[in-house]
């Protein structure tokens, strides 16, 4: 399957929905990227993912941002069976993938197998969600801060990011 210019095709939607300006992607002169201060075998891992992630669970299938619960950022519990999440997004490109393969966005799954092989010491027990906001801005001085005070709260030495 030949790759997706996402660049390309974001560019051209905006364009298409009646922007004026073009979409501008971020864009950081320094990159806060870190070397791991110790094996992935001995580190805490947490996902935090912008698939609009949902769970099967939740008792009246609504998010916590539409009960009012949530702003931005909220949480799904690691020991969530596969089979209990899934992803209400309409912002992905339904031509290049799909959202059928949970794992695809959001993979607990394949994480939790890295853990029992002792590819990775241990899970988080809150993975996070974050709405898409559109606003590098919000992101930039609302959301990270949060996502990143949550990650800390529980000692989480590496985070995996998934977008659709």
């Amino acid at each position: 399957m030949p790759h997706v210019r996402y660049i390309d095709k974001t560019r051209e939607y905006y364009k298409a929905q009646g922007y004026e300006k073009p979409y501008r992607w971020a864009h950081f002169d320094d990159v806060p990227f870190a070397p791991l201060k110790k094996p992935l075998s001995e580190s805490r891992l947490a996902l935090v993912s912008t698939s609009e992630v949902a769970l099967r669970t939740w008792d009246d299938q609504r998010t916590p941002l539409e009960k009012g619960e949530s702003g931005n950022v909220y949480p799904i519990p690691s020991d969530t069976a596969e089979e209990d999440i899934y992803s209400q997004s309409k912002s992905y490109d339904r031509f290049a993938t799909s959202l059928e393969d949970v794992n695809a966005f959001f993979p607990l799954t394949r994480l939790k197998e890295l853990q029992a092989a002792g590819r990775i010491g241990s899970l988080a027990p809150t993975m996070h969600g974050v709405y898409n906001a559109y606003s590098q801005r919000k992101t930039r001085e609302t959301d990270a801060p949060e996502v990143l005070a949550k990650l800390q709260a529980e000692a989480v030495d590496v985070v995996v990011l998934t977008p659709v």
